[in-house]
């Protein structure tokens, strides 16, 4: 793909629709993240560990279609299942707003739609990752995961400003109109990208079982994207702890309103938009692959910040701390990403990504069941301390792996497997 001007890939019409369509879909997906919890918290008056269970239930979807989710997508057009998704998503948000007039609404509800949007999302995030290589080609990596991400975080500051005022003034289940239509729009955006790509060859006899096992087994014997998914592992297990017990932690022991509770988030968003900006540029002079490792070490620590807090100025510390952490993390993430599309042959993008998610995110529902436990044993405080001291460790994988000195990220797919 050819770049002009200062926009590069945002001149290419194609990228510009799916960088629109990405920001809607995460505008949606951020107002959901601070919405639908609240809906527990406060129009349900759901308890600890309900709230750690619906965190699981939003992520369960990676154990459930994980695997099979990448052999699917590898017969399918990739455009064509994240406009499904998109849609089929926005439809099953629309649910709770309406259940909740209705005097239909529980948590058995709220259950229900977190699982079907989190396998609806499986499938999404599998052809988004799997789709870019062929968007923008495989030399623009770096610059396509820099944007979107970019795209990405600058979602995550507006999504909590908007939704924590909309919560406040017509109620958390309410709110979810605005995330149901930003997803229907992100859909409709996706179908005016003119860039189709060919229908993937299909096998005579296609078996489900075996081109599984060919994904699990280029991930797991290839080192790089070994260490990178195992980091990762360790990583959301351990955020999904700390963020399943934050809310509670922030509504009510320190005692704050949904308003400013959104700005918390918006500040995280603040530092996930300036690591999208720096991500290129501290990459090239840190070195691709130490600054995966790098970017945690340094930040991680700092969400200790936050069990420390009490009401007042030090309230404010502690979102600092949460900003460094996502800058930290947005970096990490468009370094890794870059080198797990460069590295995997076009046939197996789809099952590569899928195992990645299968092994990195299954942890996450345990996380939301072990932080609701967590928070009903030790406290919100407590759990916050153990997701902190997790997190820090999630750096061990890469720093003993072959990233530790890569500076570049390989122009050569994995040698060995992809004959």
């Amino acid at each position: 793909m050819a770049k002009s001007s200062r926009l590069g890939l945002l001149h290419d019409r194609d990228f510009g629709r799916l960088f629109a369509a990405t920001a809607l879909g995460q505008l949606g997906d951020r107002i959901i993240f601070l919405a639908l919890p609240l809906v527990a918290v406060v129009a349900l008056h759901a308890h600890e560990f309900q709230v750690g269970l619906l965190a699981a239930m939003t992520s369960a979807g990676s154990l459930l279609v994980g695997l099979p989710a990448g052999a699917w997508v590898d017969r399918m057009r990739k455009r064509s299942v994240m406009i499904c998704t998109d849609l089929a998503r926005a439809l099953f948000l629309l649910t709770v707003p309406l259940a909740w007039w209705a005097g239909l609404l529980s948590i058995w509800w709220l259950y229900a739609v977190a699982l079907v949007h989190g396998v609806l999302t499986v499938f999404f995030d599998v052809a988004y990752v799997s789709y870019l290589p062929y968007l923008v080609g495989r030399g623009n990596l770096v610059e396509g995961n820099s944007k979107l991400s970019a795209t990405r975080s600058v979602t995550s500051i507006s999504g909590p400003t908007v939704a924590g005022p909309l919560v406040g003034l017509v109620g958390a289940p309410a709110t979810l109109l605005v995330s149901s239509a930003g997803m229907a729009i992100s859909g409709l955006l996706a179908i005016t990208i003119k860039k189709r790509e060919n229908k993937p060859e299909s096998s005579e006899h296609p078996r489900l079982v075996r081109e599984i096992k060919e994904g699990l087994k280029f991930v797991v014997k290839y080192p790089i994207l070994r260490a990178i998914i195992l980091g990762d592992a360790i990583f959301n297990l351990f955020l999904v702890m700390y963020q399943t017990m934050l809310l509670v932690f922030l509504e009510r022991e320190i005692g704050l309103q949904s308003f400013s509770i959104g700005l918390i988030f918006s500040g995280m968003g603040c530092g996930a938009l300036l690591g999208a900006l720096l991500a290129t540029r501290v990459s090239k002079r840190v070195g691709h692959g130490p600054v995966i490792w790098l970017a945690s070490l340094v930040t991680c620590p700092l969400t200790a910040l936050m069990p420390l807090a009490r009401a007042g100025w030090s309230v404010s510390v502690a979102a600092i701390g949460l900003a460094a952490l996502s800058l930290g993390g947005v970096v990490r993430v468009v370094a890794q990403s870059s080198f797990q599309q460069a590295l995997t042959p076009d046939r197996l993008l789809g099952r590569m990504s899928a195992t990645a998610r299968f092994v990195s995110w299954g942890g996450i529902p345990l996380g939301g069941l072990l932080g609701g436990a967590s928070g009903s044993v030790f406290g919100a405080a407590g759990t916050l301390w153990i997701g902190a001291a997790g997190m820090t460790l999630s750096v061990l994988p890469n720093l003993l792996s072959p990233l530790r000195t890569m500076r570049t990220v390989p122009t050569d797919k994995a040698p060995e497997f992809a004959r």
